[in-house]
């Protein structure tokens, strides 16, 4: 097979600043392509929907590098002990680890909405205390998710603005070692601390479970607080973008409250929090879309893509919301759809609800241009949103 020239590059700022851009026109002229990116080297981007959707379900992309083809590899995260949970994982361990965790994980979080609304109010009510112009993003969009996840973790209020800072370094790539690491020892001397004196948080839970090995519940913790953390942030932060952009919406948001779980849905799709699923790789070769994937590649499916693709949103652009967005693929799709789906869906209802209600007035502070994308290949998150309060 020979390669198109050039591979494309998704490390530069083009990618960062403009995701849906960059992905669009691969969509229209190589919707299965190889990109040259500061983590793997090569990997394929792919990016219809339905060839999208096809790779989330296809056996013979793996995640579990134990199985690449020709003899195992490792992850870098391996030597930091954080690497051993559900996300690197195929069946049948990927479906005993999510049974461990979803178990015990579902009850909790259905239980922590009120506790989400405690936590909105009391951050707006210090929005509203500290002058007309705030940064929502570090004043609101940040601080909800992370309370929230240390509630459901038990962790301690005291250590939860080391928590977010420590999640916050993760972007800058000369960190990641240091993050993983001190997160790892965090969880370990917490996972002690709930074997000792148990509480009714989730750490006590799996603890006392004890179908988790070691590296598994201090893997486990550590992929909790970073996809229960970030996503969120970048859809509560991306989605109050997108309604102040669509002040129509907004309104008919307002309007009808009810309408909020929908709304949800539709700035899922049309924001993104990520904008492609974490990496996975041919066992084997693979067809997809028509292009022959030797074993032994990365394929990184773009569902920000996939949800913009116009063969399966017409006109993806147009935020609608009370659009029929059902198969949009934000959270995934088959074994390894989220299983923080339902709790990021709540905070992010709490959010904007109490937002849009305390705040009518809410604009935006800078001119759009301004406004500046954090530069990551994963995530789709503001570096800040400086909004007016009105």
């Amino acid at each position: 097979m020979t390669d198109p020239a050039p591979l494309v590059s998704a490390d530069q700022d083009e990618y960062y600043q403009d995701p849906l851009g960059f992905f669009a026109r691969l969509r229209a002229t190589q919707p299965v392509a190889p990109v040259w990116t500061l983590s793997y080297g090569r990997a394929w981007f792919v990016t219809r929907y339905q060839d999208v959707r096809a790779v989330l379900t296809d056996p013979r992309l793996a995640k579990d590098v134990r199985r690449w083809p020709g003899g195992g590899r490792t992850r870098p995260s391996e030597a930091t002990g954080v690497s051993d949970h559900m996300l690197h994982a195929d069946p049948p361990d990927h479906t005993r680890l999510r049974r461990v965790v979803q178990k015990e994980f579902t009850p909790r979080r259905a239980a922590l909405r009120p506790r989400a609304e405690d936590i909105a109010a009391g951050l707006l009510d210090e929005l509203a205390a500290g002058g007309d112009v705030a940064d929502l993003l570090d004043r609101y969009a940040r601080p909800l998710p992370v309370a929230v996840i240390c509630e459901l973790l038990g962790i301690p209020a005291t250590d939860r603005d080391w928590m977010r800072a420590t999640v916050m370094a993760y972007d800058d790539r000369a960190e990641h070692d240091r993050v993983e690491r001190e997160l790892a020892g965090y969880f370990a001397e917490l996972a002690a601390a709930r074997r000792a004196a148990p509480g009714e948080d989730l750490v006590s839970a799996l603890v006392a479970v004890g179908e988790l090995t070691p590296a598994e519940l201090l893997a486990t913790l550590y992929l909790l607080v970073m996809a229960g953390f970030d996503t969120t942030v970048n859809l509560i932060a991306s989605g109050t973008l997108a309604l102040l952009n669509h002040p129509e919406q907004a309104a008919r948001l307002r309007q009808d409250p009810g309408l909020l779980p929908a709304a949800v849905e539709e700035l899922l799709r049309f924001t993104s929090p990520v904008n492609h699923a974490n990496d996975r790789f041919t066992t084997e070769d693979v067809t997809i879309g028509g292009v022959l994937i030797p074993a032994g590649e990365w394929v990184l499916p773009a569902i920000a893509a996939a949800d913009w693709d116009p063969a399966q949103y017409p006109d993806p652009g147009r935020l609608d919301l009370g659009r029929d967005t059902s198969g949009h693929l934000a959270f995934g799709h088959g074994v390894h759809h989220c299983l923080g789906a339902p709790l990021a869906r709540m905070e992010a209802e709490v959010a904007l609800g109490a937002l849009l209600a305390r705040f009518p007035d809410l604009t935006l502070a800078v001119p759009r241009a301004e406004l500046r994308w954090r530069p990551v290949s994963l995530m789709n998150g503001l570096e800040s949103l400086p909004v007016r309060l009105g």
